[in-house]
């Protein structure tokens, strides 16, 4: 079964995230492909570079990643969500004047039609809220 996840918490101001990314991680476990994680509102915070947790926490951006990593998941982040929050890739760092990009790799400034794509494309698209 094809899975995509719809993350909308940030990463440790609620439960949201760390529930999605425990699901994600069971989802692989029984052999389904996790093909696309979407981050919206606050939940573009889980692709933050400068993300520096402590070491007693789990580090969610570095497990989000591992999930890219690991099993070719896509890490979509809603562009106007983060650009409004400060998470900006390197081209729109330069498009803004900006010095600095804040988005971590491989994770990707995109938009909402990635969201309806996944929605209809994959079997299933899981939703975690605040």
């Amino acid at each position: 079964m094809r899975y995509a996840l719809l993350v909308q918490g940030g990463p440790y101001s609620d439960q949201a995230a760390h529930s999605a990314l425990r699901f994600a991680e069971a989802v692989v476990a029984r052999g389904h492909r996790l093909e696309t994680v979407f981050f919206y509102h606050d939940g573009v915070y889980n692709a933050a570079r400068l993300a520096a947790p402590p070491q007693d926490e789990p580090h969610l951006v570095d497990r989000f990643r591992a999930l890219h990593d690991d099993h070719g998941t896509q890490l979509k982040v809603c562009i106007a969500a983060g650009l409004r929050r400060g998470l900006l890739d390197e081209r729109e760092a330069a498009r803004h004047g900006k010095q600095g990009h804040s988005l971590e790799a491989p994770f990707e400034l995109t938009g909402l039609g990635q969201l309806i794509d996944a929605g209809l494309s994959h079997d299933r698209l899981i939703t975690f809220s605040p």
